[in-house]
């Protein structure tokens, strides 16, 4: 198999699971496909979200919108590219982690697919924060600002999964227990790499450094209530973390 052939691989693989974007015609059956490897090109795929995400809060606002339901727009574009994943995610994790006795019963609850209060708490706060961080960027800002944010959260889900070991011994994030270390080293320096490239210093700065501090927190705090990492933690800690990196850089 070419390089170009497992970097096409990595790349449909991060795309199908990351986004409910169609890749079907891009996928072939003589590549073998690894979710594990793919890890490098989430960044990419959360840039490229973030940047659609962009351009149509700029296009909205050169269109006369008014920032604020521009950025809900824009935000409920996201939403639907990706499928609400991380957002359910989030809202699991609330349950569980606001609801449990113990780490046993908030792992149960973190598979119920019903959203309680504590969930919809979250979401709540989570699409405030960002529609209202988004509103307060100009469109120029917010287009250099989302693909920033969209990879580094993406780097962070990377993290929680590189630091944490599963939760349960089944489920999607059970089985990438173990990253390549290329494929773990080449996801956080194209995250880097994007807040270098597309902020100015005195931005991109912050921006890494909350990537790394909500990533260090949500680890911390997913050890503490469940004794590791799930597909829910993963999606919250995207979440979390795009709307820590779009505060700070509004």
């Amino acid at each position: 198999m070419t390089i170009m052939g497992r970097l096409r691989a990595d790349l449909v693989c991060g795309i199908g699971l990351l986004t409910r974007l169609p890749v079907g015609g891009l996928a072939r059956d003589d590549l073998p496909y690894s979710m594990t490897r793919s890890i490098w090109c989430w960044p990419l795929v959360g840039a490229g979200v973030g940047a659609c995400g962009g351009l149509l809060y700029a296009g909205l606002l050169w269109m006369g919108i008014a920032p604020l339901p521009a950025a809900g727009w824009s935000v409920g574009m996201l939403l639907l590219a990706c499928g609400g994943l991380h957002e359910d995610g989030l809202a699991d994790m609330a349950d569980g982690c606001g609801g449990g006795r113990d780490r046993a019963h908030k792992l149960e609850i973190m598979r119920d697919s019903r959203v309680g209060s504590y969930g919809v708490m979250a979401l709540v706060i989570a699409l405030l924060v960002r529609v209202t961080a988004l509103a307060a960027m100009p469109g120029a800002v917010a287009v250099m600002a989302m693909p920033v944010a969209g990879a580094l959260a993406r780097a962070s889900m990377v993290v929680v999964l590189w630091r944490l070991p599963p939760a349960r011994g089944d489920g999607l994030a059970s089985s990438m227990a173990r990253l390549p270390g290329q494929a773990l080293a080449a996801c956080m320096v194209l995250a880097a790499a994007s807040a270098v490239v597309l902020l100015p210093p005195a931005r991109a700065v912050p921006a890494c450094a909350v990537a790394i501090m909500a990533a260090l927190v949500m680890c911390r705090f997913a050890r503490q209530q469940v004794g590791g990492q799930t597909g829910d933690v993963l999606g919250a800690t995207a979440v979390v973390t795009e709307c820590a990196i779009l505060a700070a850089l509004s």
